[in-house]
């Protein structure tokens, strides 16, 4: 997993579960969003492997579930692959979240363990210089207590990206930052690297996550115009945008 490439495809994936039946009950609505199947997950390595043997993709996972020890990495091992594993601090030891012990596992694999904040702010791009260092410094100092290692990759939780955010990440010894903007092409801000990612949502097709980890650009394409889209929405809606997203995911949910 090189990122020191100008252009880099990283895939954005949460958590994943053993089964996606009516049983199945996330911790929140946004985590079933995110949510997919093992066996679904398992169909998007195989046609991703098949489709871009030559070009990997970066398989990244935020928040922290439990699921990254239990059934991402053993897929991924499975495939000879290695992910990157971005740990929200205030959740390790929790129900459904990972312990220090799994994450100390999964770095000793190969994997790679990066900060997802302490708090997971809603809106990480509002806070004050203060509240992001806070953010970023406490987050890496409790992996690297954890770890006895370095730790310098990190992920913006709930895709409120900013310069700000970028440079308090650099600020607090980051030098790989993650973002949910659907691009290819890597920013440096004040040292640091920083790269897009295309997200994957339950429901999107094995097919779909393989044409974007091979470079198609249509299927790219189609997420960063809805990503820019939504832009100027997020920005003038502020809290108002963030109701009307959960009650946009509650609809979906049901769907499910």
């Amino acid at each position: 997993m090189n990122l020191n490439s100008k252009n880099i495809i990283a895939l954005g994936y949460h958590d994943i579960t053993e089964d996606l039946s009516a049983s199945f009950k996330p911790p929140s609505i946004s985590a079933a969003v995110y949510t997919l199947g093992r066996s679904e997950f398992r169909q998007h390595l195989a046609l991703i492997e098949e489709a871009a043997p030559k070009r990997p993709a970066v398989f990244t996972f935020d928040d922290g579930a439990a699921s990254a020890y239990f059934i991402v990495a053993r897929e991924l091992e499975r495939a000879a692959l290695r992910g990157y594993f971005f740990i929200t601090t205030n959740w390790i030891e929790r129900p459904g979240f990972l312990t220090a012990a799994q994450i100390r596992e999964l770095a000793a694999r190969g994997h790679v363990i990066g900060s997802h904040s302490c708090s997971h702010p809603e809106r990480m791009s509002k806070l004050g210089r203060a509240a992001l260092i806070e953010e970023w410094t406490g987050s890496r100092v409790i992996l690297e207590e954890i770890l006895g290692a370095r730790v310098t990759v990190a992920s913006v939780p709930g895709g409120y990206h900013s310069m700000r955010v970028a440079r308090a990440a650099a600020q607090c010894g980051y030098r790989t930052l993650f973002t949910s903007e659907p691009t290819s092409r890597v920013r440096e801000v004040d040292g640091c690297r920083v790269i897009g990612r295309y997200s994957i949502k339950r429901g999107s097709s094995a097919a779909a996550a393989a044409a974007i980890a091979s470079g198609r650009r249509l299927p790219r394409m189609r997420q960063w115009i809805e990503w820019n889209a939504k832009k100027p929405v997020k920005f003038l809606g502020g809290d108002l945008y963030l109701t009307a997203r959960r009650l946009l995911l509650s609809t979906q949910c049901q769907s499910f």
